[in-house]
């Protein structure tokens, strides 16, 4: 579900070229599920190939990997692992969701609402272990790295990017930040590089808290204080008032009893967050385009557009090559001095 962070951060939008030749670890389960659940026809019904298997998921990656290779974006996809067992609540939460989107979206059919069943339709998407393993096959065959979390993807993201093996961390959801992320890019679907106002997004971890006027622990205790994947957060609290409550710089523990809420409980989770599953991968390196191995996948094998996939082949041989050799950022950046320097 992500945090709701967006009326507490101020992000600054991004121009395309900066991003040139960026490294940027892409929390991969966040935007295939976006595929999933856009990428519809307009009743609602996922696309599939003559055989009825889905290919909503493989549409979505090839295009946004081709194009973002070919504005200079340097994508490495990383794909989430075992949830850990405190994610079970929000799991079974995200299930009945799905369950009662699916009774809707078949009313909705009947009834001939098309709107509403494209709607209800996004909500019941499905990611599955051999549409992930097909996704990676792809990505590969792009000539695109892909990192396999043990655990959450936004986590090891965020440890990459904190290891300077990568520039930021790419995410619609916030949660990299509680994870440590130095820098998240948000709105890598919005490119068009023929508008000079155009970019992405950029929420700098050390400049936001700044701005906000607390240290990090502190804003380990907003989240928590919300409500993230692992626990229900206090009640009452919304991101103002929580960020209120860690602006009075109380100490975790006691930010947490302010709010009713038992630390002890929560050390669990305070402990994922700052300690979590993540491993130590080798520096993501891009290689040779596969032009037949993406054939075969997706013309051969799903019956895709042969000129759509050579298209989008060509868009990503386009790509450029690392502006540097990775380095770890010390110290505070701010947001125009952390474009200089790093993968």
């Amino acid at each position: 579900m992500g945090l709701p962070f967006r009326d507490l951060v101020t992000p600054q939008l991004l121009p395309w070229d900066a991003l040139s030749g960026r490294l940027l670890a892409v929390d991969g389960y966040n935007a295939v599920y976006q595929f999933l659940a856009t990428i519809r026809q307009r009743d609602g019904q996922p696309f599939t190939d003559p055989d009825g298997r889905p290919t909503s998921h493989l549409m979505g990656l090839l295009y946004r990997t081709s194009s973002l290779l070919s504005e200079g974006v340097l994508p490495v996809w990383v794909f989430d692992g075992k949830p850990p067992d405190l994610k079970a609540g929000t799991l079974r939460a995200r299930f009945a969701v799905k369950e009662k989107a699916e009774a809707e979206w078949q009313q909705a059919l009947a009834a001939g609402d098309l709107e509403t069943a494209r709607r209800k339709a996004a909500q019941t998407s499905r990611l599955t272990r051999p549409m992930v393993e097909e996704g990676k096959e792809l990505l590969r065959a792009l000539g695109v790295p892909t990192v396999q979390a043990p655990s959450e993807g936004e986590a090891q993201a965020a440890a990459m990017a904190a290891r300077g093996q990568v520039w930021a961390a790419a995410s619609e959801d916030y949660d990299s930040l509680l994870f440590g992320a130095p820098r998240l890019v948000r709105g890598l679907a919005a490119r068009n590089s023929r508008s000079a106002s155009s970019g992405a997004q950029i929420i700098d971890r050390e400049e936001t808290l700044r701005q906000l006027g607390i240290d990090g622990e502190e804003l380990l205790s907003v989240g928590i204080l919300v409500g993230t994947d692992f626990n229900d957060g206090a009640a009452g609290f919304g991101p103002k008032k929580a960020l209120k409550l860690a602006q009075k710089h109380l100490g975790f523990d006691a930010t947490l009893r302010e709010a009713g809420l038992d630390p002890a409980e929560l050390a669990a989770v305070a402990e994922l967050f700052r300690h979590p599953n993540v491993e130590t991968v080798p520096t993501p390196t891009f290689g040779p385009v596969d032009e037949s191995g993406v054939e075969r996948l997706l013309v051969d094998g799903h019956g895709f557009s042969g000129d759509r996939v050579r298209a989008a082949v060509a868009r990503a041989r386009r790509r450029p090559a690392p502006t540097a050799a990775p380095q770890v950022v010390h110290g505070h950046q701010t947001l125009l001095e952390g474009f200089g320097g790093g993968p």
